[in-house]
């Protein structure tokens, strides 16, 4: 059976809160300003990254990969909640697989609407701060290496606020 866009999204919210909740109870004193569940183009089920500034500063080369989930120690983190929502996923039909351009577009978007539904999710229940403390983290569905929709995804999974901007600033 293919597993429907919400149980997609339920799943994905329930095993991402818990990641990310791991990696805050696993790190204190770390303040995170870079959550982010990437995939690539073919828009596999996602991985969890983050950076936080206590991490960054660690860095010499820190404004290079300020946004870079690959380079970060917290790089794909939280997978024995991930792993099994990537096999929900991996249950669909894959995007590259699907012949007819229209419907290989129209699964790698419920896809992607997935991701950003269970973020959009979490960041309203507060998971990733509230009022000022939200605007200062930045929240991302990223497909990697680069999309052109990461923009617009970030623009709605986030406040306008300091991190938004810098993320902007940053890309522009």
């Amino acid at each position: 059976m293919i597993p429907p866009e919400a149980d997609l999204a339920d799943a994905l919210t329930t095993a991402t809160r818990a990641a990310v909740a791991d990696l805050f109870r696993d790190n204190p004193g770390h303040t995170f300003y870079y959550i982010t569940l990437t995939t690539p183009g073919e828009a596999f089920g996602p991985a969890l990254s983050a950076w936080s500034h206590e991490a960054l500063v660690q860095r010499p080369d820190a404004e290079d990969v300020r946004y870079f989930y690959a380079d970060s120690p917290f790089s794909i983190v939280g997978e024995e909640h991930l792993k099994p929502v990537r096999e929900l996923f991996a249950a669909r039909p894959e995007v590259f697989d699907i012949a007819d351009d229209d419907a290989s577009d129209a699964e790698f978007d419920l896809r992607l609407r997935v991701v950003e539904t269970a973020l959009r999710r979490l960041s309203d229940e507060g998971l990733f701060g509230v009022g000022e403390a939200r605007e200062n983290v930045l929240v991302l569905a990223e497909v990697v290496p680069d999309d052109e929709e990461n923009v617009a995804r970030a623009r709605r999974l986030n406040p306008p606020g300091p991190a938004l901007n810098a993320w902007l600033a940053y890309w522009a």
